[in-house]
C-alpha cells in the first residue's frame, strides 16, 4: 500500500457545475477523494449506530445507583481522560504513523464498547467497572478526535479543507441528534447491553476505512523539528505549546472559539428559561425540548447549505464575523419575550456557529506545519471539549446566584429581565466584546486569506474576494502528502 497524490476531483454531481444550484447545497467535492470518502461514509454509520453509549452509560449508572452524582462523576472521569488523551496523542501523532494510531484507537474504542456490552450481559451492577470503562472510552475517543484532525490535511488538498470539515461536522451534529433519539427508542425494546453491542459493531466500519488508508508516517521535518522523534513525550508536548504560543494566528483562532463557547453557550439555563420565562411545565416539557433542539437544527441547516461559504478564502474574517454573529444571536435569546423569537435566534446561532467551526478547524489544519499538527490539534480538542463544560459551570453558577436577586421584576415594564435572561444577555455581549477585542489586537486573524488553489475548480460568483493591501495570504504548507487509494 503506497501513498499516491490526490488530484483535484475531475467531476462530480456536487462540483462539476459550481455555478449551478448544487453549489449552494452540501459541498461534497472532497468525496471524490477515495480515502476521505471511505472515512466519511464510515463516520456516517458510526455517528448514529456508534453513539448509543451517550445515552446507555448515564442510564445504566442512574439505574444502578439511583443518583445523578454517579452520572456526574462519570462525566468528570470521561472529560479528564479525553483531555489527557488529546494532549498525549497529539504529541505521538507528530512522530508516529497516524494510520497506525487511528487503527489502535478505533480498535480500542470498539473493545471498550464490547466490554460494556459484556458487563451489561453479566448483570452490570459494578460502578467501579463502569467508571473504568468510561475512562478507557475517553482515552480512546480523545485519541481518535485528535489524530483524525491531524490526518485529514494529509488526505485532502488545502482548498478542499473547508468542504471536508463541513461534511464531517454535518455528520457529527446529525449523529448527536439522531443517535440519542434512536437510543431512547431502543432502550426499552433491546436493552442497554444491545446498545453497547451496536456501538462496537458500528465502529468496525471505521476500522475498515482506516485500514484502507495508505501509511501516514511523520514527514521528514518531524525528525528535525524541536520536540521531534528524539524528545520525550513531555518534551514534545512542551515544544508544541511553545510553537502554538509563538504563532499569533492559531492563538487568536482558539481564543475566539473559546470565548464564543464559554461566554455564549447558554444551554445550562434552558430548563430555567423554559420554565420561568416561556411558561413551561416543571420538570421539563415541550418548551425545554424545543430550546435544546433549535441550536442543532440551525447547525444542520447550515451544513446542508455549506456550498454557500466553503469556497470563500477569507477564513479569518469568517471566524471573527461568525463569532460576533453568534454573540448577537445569544443576546436576542436573552431578550426574547416569546418562545418563537428565542428559537429563531438559536437556529441562527447554530448556523453561524457551523461556519465558525468549519473555518476554525480549517485554519488550524492548513496553517500549521505537519511536524507539529498533531500537538496543535490536541490543543484544539481540549478547547472543543473543555469549552462547553466551562460554559455550563459558568452559566449555571451565575444563573443560580441571580435567581433570588431577580425573582421579582427589575422594572415595572412588561417583559422585565429575569435571572437567566440577564446571564444569557451578558454572555452574548461578552462574546461580542471579547471577539472584537481579539480581532482588533491580532490583525493576523481578520486579514488571514487562504492560498488560492493551484487549479481552481471555479469559484462561485460573489463568494470569494480579492486580497487587499495588508491582508495575510497563508502560504500552502510544505511537504504535505495527500494520499488516497482508488
Amino acid at each position: 500500500m503506497s501513498a499516491t497524490t490526490v488530484r483535484p476531483p475531475r467531476s462530480s454531481t456536487c462540483s462539476s457545475r459550481p455555478a449551478s444550484a448544487w453549489a449552494f447545497t452540501v459541498d461534497c467535492r472532497p468525496l471524490a477523494i477515495p480515502a476521505f470518502r471511505r472515512m466519511w461514509a464510515a463516520s456516517v454509520i458510526c455517528a448514529v449506530g456508534g453513539s448509543f453509549s451517550v445515552v446507555a452509560v448515564p442510564t445504566q449508572l442512574f439505574t444502578v445507583t439511583g443518583s445523578s452524582a454517579a452520572v456526574g462523576a462519570a462525566a468528570g472521569v470521561s472529560f479528564a481522560a479525553l483531555v489527557a488523551a488529546a494532549v498525549w496523542s497529539g504529541a505521538l501523532a507528530d512522530v508516529m504513523d497516524r494510520r497506525t494510531m487511528l487503527l489502535a484507537a478505533d480498535l480500542g474504542l470498539a473493545l471498550t464498547y464490547a466490554a460494556l456490552w459484556l458487563q451489561a450481559v453479566l448483570g452490570g451492577r459494578s460502578v467501579p467497572v463502569l467508571l473504568v470503562a468510561v475512562a478507557f472510552q475517553g482515552l480512546t475517543y480523545g485519541t481518535v478526535l485528535t489524530t483524525t484532525g491531524a490526518t485529514v490535511p494529509r488526505l485532502v488538498p488545502a482548498e478542499l479543507l473547508p468542504a471536508a470539515n463541513s461534511l464531517s461536522s454535518l455528520v457529527r451534529y446529525g449523529g448527536s441528534v439522531l443517535g440519542p433519539m434512536l437510543a431512547g427508542v431502543l432502550v426499552p425494546v433491546a436493552g442497554l447491553g444491545t446498545l453497547y453491542l451496536f456501538d462496537a459493531v458500528a465502529l468496525l466500519a471505521v476500522v475498515w476505512a482506516v485500514a484502507m488508508l495508505p501509511p501516514l508516517p511523520p514527514t521528514p521535518a518531524a525528525g528535525t523539528a524541536k520536540g521531534g522523534r528524539g524528545a520525550s513525550a513531555a518534551g514534545r508536548t512542551l515544544a508544541g505549546f511553545r510553537y502554538l504560543a509563538a504563532d499569533r494566528l492559531p492563538v487568536a483562532v482558539l481564543a475566539v472559539d473559546l470565548a464564543a463557547m464559554v461566554f455564549g453557550m447558554p444551554s445550562a439555563l434552558f430548563p430555567e428559561l423554559a420554565r420561568h420565562v416561556f411558561g413551561g411545565t416543571a420538570g421539563g416539557g415541550t418548551e425545554t425540548g424545543l430550546l435544546y433542539a433549535a441550536y442543532p437544527a440551525g447547525v444542520f441547516a447550515a451544513g446542508l447549505l455549506s456550498g454557500t461559504f466553503t469556497r470563500a478564502r477569507r477564513h479569518g474574517a469568517f471566524v471573527a464575523g461568525a463569532a460576533v454573529a453568534w454573540g448577537i444571536a445569544v443576546v436576542l435569546v436573552g431578550l426574547a419575550a416569546e418562545l418563537w423569537i428565542a428559537l429563531a435566534a438559536l437556529v441562527l446561532g447554530g448556523a453561524v456557529n457551523f461556519v465558525l467551526s468549519t473555518f476554525r478547524t480549517t485554519i488550524i489544519q492548513a496553517h500549521t506545519g505537519d511536524a507539529v499538527r498533531g500537538r496543535v490539534q490536541g490543543a484544539l480538542t481540549v478547547v472543543l471539549v473543555g469549552g462547553p463544560q466551562i460554559a455550563n459551570l459558568l452559566h449555571g453558577s451565575a444563573g443560580a446566584a441571580l435567581h433570588g436577586f431577580t425573582s421579582a421584576p427589575l422594572h415595572d415594564t412588561a417583559g422585565a429581565l429575569s435571572g437567566p435572561r440577564i446571564v444569557i444577555c451578558a454572555g452574548g455581549l461578552l462574546t461580542v466584546v471579547t471577539v472584537s477585542a481579539i480581532a482588533w489586537a491580532i490583525p493576523d486573524l481578520r486579514r488571514y486569506i487562504a492560498p488560492a488553489p493551484a487549479t481552481a475548480p471555479g469559484p462561485v460568483a460573489g463568494l470569494t474576494s480579492p486580497a487587499s493591501p495588508g491582508d495575510r495570504v497563508s502560504p500552502a504548507p510544505a511537504n504535505r502528502a495527500r494520499a488516497g487509494r482508488g
